[in-house]
């Protein structure tokens, strides 16, 4: 059964209007996490050119953007959760036996995963650094930068290796496989028809384009010394051990 065959995916019925309203729900959002992974990405792609210097500084720029008081709220976690609980909800109330579509299908799998994973790097790159008891003392935004990335890469090298090409495969899978529902309700038929390539393509291009480059870019910065003083690299390692994963 095709997921890419309407708006709510494979479902034979019409959509209840709450499920229509959660499908544009997931729609509107999508440009805004699309917009946050490429600037997020940039800074790890940068380092296959100017190592962790290079991807530090790109990271810095970028939180510009999407790291504000505010901004964080509304560009990023807001539409993050507008995203994932509309599709909760889509599946919630859809007829039985008729969900918007299988389980099992490439974009519900790969969602599953990215929120999973996600969670996982939200709360290790983001949450337990800024807690301020000792022996973390709150690691700033200024010192957190990829000496961070680095110094979980040489602590725990297999471990974050799995999480970090999980997380950067399944978001692709998941965001090409997106970007074919949403060309084919707003876009398929129009000039741009002959240009599109079909979703095995398609996923051949997420490849190449965008987990091959993050991928390398982290085996550069893996091959790296760690820079930072060995008193903020115990804070850093503190951080990561708040999680069981890396206890």
């Amino acid at each position: 059964m095709n997921a890419e065959s309407s708006v709510s995916g494979a479902s034979p019925t019409v959509p209840s209007p709450a499920v229509d309203y959660l499908t544009r729900v997931a729609h509107i959002t999508s440009p805004f996490i699309t917009t946050f992974l490429l600037i997020h990405l940039a800074a790890p792609i940068s380092a296959n050119f100017g190592g962790s210097s290079l991807a530090s500084n790109v990271m810095l720029l970028g939180r510009e953007y999407y790291q504000t008081a505010m901004g964080e709220k509304l560009l990023v976690l807001g539409p993050l959760a507008a995203h994932g609980l509309s599709a909760v909800g889509k599946r919630v109330l859809s007829p039985a036996g008729h969900p918007p579509r299988p389980a099992t299908s490439l974009l519900t799998v790969s969602g599953i995963a990215s929120v999973a994973l996600l969670t996982i790097h939200y709360r290790t790159h983001r949450v337990l650094p800024a807690i301020e008891l000792a022996p973390i003392y709150e690691v700033g935004p200024a010192e957190l930068d990829y000496e961070f990335v680095k110094t979980g890469l040489a602590r725990w090298p297999m471990l974050n290796t799995v999480l970090y090409s999980g997380l950067i495969t399944a978001v692709a899978l998941h965001v090409v496989d997106g970007m074919g529902i949403l060309y084919n309700v707003y876009v398929r038929g129009g000039r741009w028809r002959g240009w599109w390539p079909a979703r095995r393509k398609r996923q051949i291009i997420a490849g190449l384009a965008l987990v091959m480059p993050v991928l390398t870019g982290l085996v550069f910065l893996a091959r790296e010394p760690v820079m930072a003083f060995p008193s903020t690299v115990a804070r850093y390692e503190a951080a990561f051990k708040e999680l069981i994963l890396f206890q």
